[in-house]
This record gives C-alpha cells, structure tokens and sequence, in this order.
C-alpha cells in the first residue's frame, strides 16, 4: 500500500472534505453553479454570444485536442464526472468521427441519467459507467484519452494543515514529490486530485483536466485580471448548494506528473477558449460598470474564468 492510500481514509485526522455523499445521494443541480462547461453548453448561450466565441465549450476542446495530437481517428476516451454530458454532446457533435467510443464515468446516478438523455443520438458509441473517481486503479482494454473538466476540486482535500506539525504520512507525501508548503498559517492539501493524477501517471493515457486554480496563470493580454487576485496561494473553499469544493494548487499536480516521466503543458482556460481582450473589457471588469446585461455577462464570466486553468498530461 502506497503513502496515498494509507492517507486517503485517516479519520478525519487533519481534517478531510468529502463530497462523496453529496454526489450519491444529493439531486444535483448544475445551475446553482457557474460552472464553464454549462455557461458555454451550446452555440446560442448567452456566455457564448457575449464573448462572441461563436462555439460550444465542447467543440472548443475538441479543436485543443486535435490540434495537439491527443484527439485522433478511432479514439476511445474516457470522460470522468461528465455533469450533464453538455462536453460530451458538443464533441461528439463535431468532432465525432475522431471517435469510436466514448465512456461516461460519474458516481451520481442522477447525472448518469441526465448524460443518457443528453446523449441518447449516440447511443452506439456511447457506455455509461457508475463508479468512483477515487477508486480508479486501471482499465481495461483500450483508451487514448482521459477528460477530467471542472471535477477535481470535489475530490477528497485534506483541510486545516499546520506546515509545523503534518501528519508523518502527509509529511511523507509532501516530501516524496516536493511538493511546496506555506511557512506561515494552515492550508489545505489537494490529497483526492494527486491520488488521481497519481494513478492516470500508471495508466500511461494523456489527460487533460481543467479547474479553478489556486495558483492561475493570467493571459499576458488580460493582465487586469490578476487585480485582487492571489496567483500562488493553496487550496481555498469554494461553497456550493449542501457541499463544498477546492481550488486545485495546479502546482502541486505537475510535480507529481513529473515524477513519474511524464509530459505536462498548461496555461490558462482562457486561452483554450479563444478569449480575445475587448477594448470595453478592462473597465467593465476594473469599475464593474455594467450598464447592460451583455456587460453583466461579460464581468460575471471573466471574474469566474481567471481562475481556471488546464493540464495535459502526456
């Protein structure tokens, strides 16, 4: 047994956030959350329109994918925690004669349903499959690609750490990937997202995960985004309808990626999207000045991305 599975079940030691019970017993709603992958879910959104993107988050990524190789002719992917299966609906839409099968994994059976409605049209290329994130050992068969968008934050984090008295099993953790620390105050650590990245690593499949960022990378042409904003702080509480989630210390998900051989790019999510700067942009953000409700779009939108970031792991 690994120092990861020794730390994943000490008994609320330190202190660990769970949203497991949530997700299988909880009727969720994705609309009590900002999330990208809805506010961008088809073509005629109004994020969409506002930001004048002209494609469906789905579609976005399927273009990333493509362009860098990870998405090729007969793929068989794997996305974990598809929410509505509004990323799996646009890129099968466009981008689906790339793929032969595609996987839907979740532990809420409600979404599981909700993915089945939603990709109904697809149903020959399409399983679905109730299980864990935090269980994943292996898999069976072939696979080219893993997605993971806007999922890891509700994965298990170890809370309330003191950097002066960690537990000998997290101490052993930080230490066998140097994983950085805070001198000064209690942080959290993101001990479900490493499990996970540690096990993609055995796997040896590319992946790429996107989520708000404890440490965000600002796009050089948007550096009013950065105002009020800590770009290399640790894990914080993100409080949602009965469950509560963390920023991921992207960081931290590279060193152990790293550790085992592996290639990692990222960069900010707005930039995968395409965002271009408006000139109107940077007072509508600065004075939150928004007269109309394209403004208020604007704001909201650019206030939630700037946190996000995306990993490929190669």
């Amino acid at each position: 047994m690994d120092i990861l599975s020794k730390i994943m079940y000490i008994p609320n030691a330190m202190g660990m956030n769970s949203t497991r019970g949530f997700h299988r017993e909880t009727p969720i709603d994705l609309m009590k959350e900002l999330t990208v992958c809805e506010s961008l879910a088809t073509d005629r959104s109004p994020y969409v329109k506002a930001l004048k993107l002209g494609k469906a988050y789905g579609e976005l990524l399927g273009d990333f994918l493509v362009e860098r190789d990870l998405l090729t002719p007969s793929s068989v992917i794997l996305e974990m925690g598809g929410g509505y299966g509004s990323l799996m609906n646009n890129l099968l839409t466009s981008h689906g004669p790339l793929i032969q099968k595609a996987f839907m994994m979740d532990l809420s059976a409600m979404l599981l349903k909700k993915q089945r409605e939603r990709l109904l049209r697809f149903q020959d290329k399409v399983s679905f499959i109730q299980a864990d994130i935090h269980e994943l050992k292996g898999a069976k068969g072939r696979l080219e690609l893993i997605i993971i968008n806007e999922v890891i934050g509700d994965l298990d984090t170890a809370t309330d750490l003191d950097p002066h008295d960690l537990p000998e099993d997290v101490s052993g953790l930080i230490e066998a990937y140097g994983l950085e620390t805070p001198l000064e105050g209690s942080f959290n650590l993101n001990i479900g997202a490493i499990s996970l990245i540690e096990t993609i690593c055995r796997l040896g499949v590319p992946a790429f995960i996107s989520e708000h960022s404890s440490d965000p990378i600002i796009p050089g042409s948007m550096p009013y985004l950065a105002e009020g904003l800590a770009l290399d702080s640790y894990p914080r509480d993100i409080r949602l309808y009965r469950h509560v989630e963390y920023t991921i210390r992207f960081s931290h998900l590279i060193k152990v990626a790293s550790s085992f051989g592996r290639t990692i790019t990222t960069g900010s999510l707005l930039d995968l999207l395409g965002i271009k700067d408006a000139p109107a942009w940077k007072f509508i953000f600065l004075s939150r000045a928004c007269a109309t409700e394209e403004q208020e779009i604007i704001y909201e939108f650019l206030d939630h991305v700037r946190e996000y970031r995306w990993l490929v792991i190669s």
